[in-house]
Order: C-alpha cells, then structure tokens, then sequence
C-alpha cells in the first residue's frame, strides 16, 4: 500500500541524489542546472509546497566538453556513467536501474532531433537555499514546452498554477513555444 512515508522516501531519495551530484559538481568547479521534473518540483515548493509533485529521477544539465570531468567528478560519490539507448546517464550505486539513474542532457544541444529548440546554454542559476543550481524557470518553460510529452504538459500547469509562467517568461518565448503554453493553458 501506498502510504505518506514511502512518498516522503522518494522524495528523499531524490533529493540525497541532488544533494551528493551538488557536491561532486561543486568540489570538482564544473557547472551544472538541475533541470526536469525536480527542479520543476523544487520551484514550486518555494511557492507553494502542497502543489509539489513528485517525479521519478533526476535531470542534470551539463556541458558536453565537460563530460569527462563529470564522470571522474561523481565516481567518489557513487555514480557510474553509462550511455545506453541514445542515453547518457549516471548509474547510482545505491540504486542501480537506469529506470531510476541520473539522466544527462546537454547544454545548446537538443535531447531529440526533432525538438524545436537545443538545451539551453547555462543562464544565471535559480539557487534553493541549500545551494542546488536550478535552471531558472524561463529555461525550464523552454525546455517543457521544447520536450512537450505529457509529462512536461502538466509540468507547465504547475509552474502556471503558482504564477511562475509570468507575462515576462511568456514573452521570451519563441511562438512556437508561446503556442504550445497556449495549448497547455486551453487543456486545463
């Protein structure tokens, strides 16, 4: 049965992972944004912590010239890498299913060929107040409405939900992306 404390484990789970990649990234000077459904998840805690939702690995944005420093970075820490399916992922020790592994994506390149837009290039960071490095939400707004499956749809809906989509974010969007928002925000 599904019960408050195995989600609260998750999330906890989750978060350790964050917090040991932080410290590997950190020790090692190498630039990094949480990005995905965690630091969607953690953008809107600071809003408003019961329109949180959970999400089932973590994200991490890095640059792809850097790839070999992120590996020798995060081995100390329990991570392995590994590229498997088109995947690049860091395999965690503690829990070593590359369902539930730490996935890889890099900065000015797309995820998918047929994505609209590359990740975006690292932007001043949203910083939590333990320190993670979080996409800020313009670049995240980006990168949901870019990937557009229905998991990033109902990411949107939360960060519209809490007044984090703001008619600034909106306008830095290309029409493209603004007709997606507009797609999301007519489905709810």
């Amino acid at each position: 049965m599904l019960t408050i404390a195995a989600y609260d484990r998750h999330v906890e789970q989750l978060l350790d992972t964050v917090r040991r990649l932080v410290q590997a990234f950190t020790q090692a000077g190498l630039d990094y944004r949480v990005v995905g459904g965690v630091a969607v998840f953690l953008h809107v805690t600071e809003r408003d912590p019961g329109a949180a939702r959970s999400t089932r690995d973590v994200d991490i944005a890095v640059d792809r010239a850097q790839l070999q420093a992120v590996v020798d970075a995060v081995r100390p820490f329990g991570f392995t890498y590994r590229h498997a399916a088109g995947v690049d992922m860091l395999v965690d020790a503690r829990e070593p299913k590359a369902r539930s592994a730490v996935h890889l994506v890099f900065v000015r390149e797309k995820v998918r060929p047929e994505h609209v837009e590359p990740v975006p290039d690292f932007s001043p960071p949203a910083r939590t107040a333990e320190g993670v490095l979080l996409a800020p939400v313009t670049d995240l707004v980006r990168m949901k409405l870019t990937s557009y499956r229905l998991k990033d749809k109902v990411h949107i809906q939360d960060l519209d939900a809490v007044g984090l989509i703001t008619p600034e974010v909106e306008a830095r969007l290309p029409e493209v992306l603004r007709a997606r928002l507009r797609e999301v925000r007519a489905a709810e």
